[in-house]
């Protein structure tokens, strides 16, 4: 993506993505706000960066980092929302593949907020 016009928070969303692909938990965690909310729609809710930490790599962890590709970013206010492409290796050594939306809720530079909405994809890139 072009840096030109990149905003303070829309630098944070990036490198806090960055992070996540190399499961660098001190990235991710240094962006984010001490009471950090995520919900991933119809899977889980948590609180915290304690909780945070600890969900990074998700709940059945494979040892090989996810691929989020970030496609588009918008920002109004306080507010960036990113559509995304996810590629995850599952433990059976398939590929899970998904579209994400993703809203990003900024509070002086940091993410306070991240609530995720997640479809998977078993054919191609819209089904």
């Amino acid at each position: 993506m072009s840096t030109v016009g990149r905003s303070a928070n829309k630098e944070t969303v990036e490198r806090y993505i960055d992070g996540f692909n190399k499961s660098d938990h001190e990235q991710v965690l240094s962006c984010l706000t001490d009471d950090i909310g995520w919900t991933v729609f119809g899977h889980f809710r948590i609180s915290g960066k304690e909780a945070y930490d600890a969900n990074i790599e998700g709940p059945d962890p494979v040892g090989v980092p996810p691929k989020v590709t970030i496609t588009r970013m918008v920002e109004e206010d306080d507010v960036v929302m990113a559509e995304m492409r996810l590629e995850a290796l599952r433990k059976d050594g398939t590929v899970m593949r998904a579209a994400m939306g993703e809203v990003f809720v900024m509070r002086d530079g940091l993410i306070c907020e991240r609530r995720a909405y997640v479809v998977p994809l078993a054919e191609n890139d819209y089904k």
